[in-house]
């Protein structure tokens, strides 16, 4: 069973989270990860090579991510988050958030159904409302920005594992759109390098383009590309470093960090940016 949509994904994600929630000194506890993985998760996961190897960055995507959404609510008062193409994410059920915050799930309606079964009659710990939409379709995506206008601010959007999968003018049409909308003050995403691109080419890529989600989007000028459509970089969290201060990092990450001393500041620097996790605010 290989990867056939790009709903799939949310599977073969829900499986890394699932490995992560059942360590005795897990970063994050996700209850519903196992459910939501099923058998297709973990069959995907066996299907990919390095699959099980490969687990710590998706694993430290979701801790940082988890630790600035909690700081954007709380410290910074964030009244709205927007989740698109949020898959299987269960942070309104698992995260310390407070009732009045209000949060949009905004994904296909079958990857929605399919998680409000799985999650069953459990209450979400804020507003939680899921809004089925197709954000490739501009009507879809104008409407719900419409309705993000008139809600409460200020909002943070975020978009996890979404624009690895987009073409650079994809990103660029949905940076401007986000931008156009008031009460989005905050844009969470990760972001690859051309150098991760090519490195995931090589182990995960013909999987991926056999099942029509090629990985595309790694802009050479990294959080750059945003500033031109209207966001600046707040703030970049290095995989590599969130890695290693998380105690997940890959192994021999101490020796390649002692080799990484003899490389110039240049090179250090674009290794460093090779991945991470980006928080954007509106200019």
């Amino acid at each position: 069973m290989t990867i056939t949509h790009i709903s799939d994904t949310a599977h073969w994600v829900a499986m890394y989270r699932a490995m992560e929630s059942e360590r005795p000194d897990a970063l994050f506890r996700d209850p519903y990860a196992r459910r939501l993985a099923g058998p297709r998760g973990e069959a995907i996961l066996a299907s990919l090579p390095k699959g099980r190897r490969m687990a710590w960055p998706m694993i430290v995507r979701t801790a940082v991510m988890d630790e600035i959404v909690v700081r954007a609510v709380t410290r910074d008062g964030a009244r709205l988050v927007v989740n698109l193409a949020s898959g299987l994410d269960t942070r309104p059920y698992r995260l310390p958030l407070p009732p009045e915050l209000h949060w949009l799930d905004v994904d296909f309606p079958d990857i929605q159904g399919y998680k409000r079964e799985a999650i069953g009659a459990d209450r979400p710990r804020c507003a939680l409302e899921y809004v089925p939409a197709d954000l490739t379709d501009a009507a879809a995506r104008r409407t719900l920005l419409d309705r993000v206008a008139r809600g409460p601010a200020p909002a943070l959007v975020i978009t996890e594992g979404l624009l690895i999968y987009l073409a650079a003018d994809q990103v660029a049409g949905l940076a401007r759109d986000l931008h156009s909308c008031a009460p989005l003050r905050w844009w969470l995403s990760d972001l690859a390098s051309p150098r991760l691109l090519r490195m995931l080419e090589r182990t995960w890529g013909r999987a991926l383009d056999d099942a029509g989600t090629p990985l595309r989007f790694g802009p050479a000028e990294g959080t750059a590309f945003f500033t031109r459509h209207g966001w600046r970089e707040a703030a970049f969290r290095s995989t590599w470093e969130e890695a290693l201060r998380l105690g997940r990092a890959m192994r021999f990450a101490g020796l390649w960090n002692l080799l990484g001393r003899l490389y110039p500041s240049r090179l250090r620097e674009e290794f460093r940016r090779m991945s991470g996790i980006i928080l954007l605010e509106r200019t």
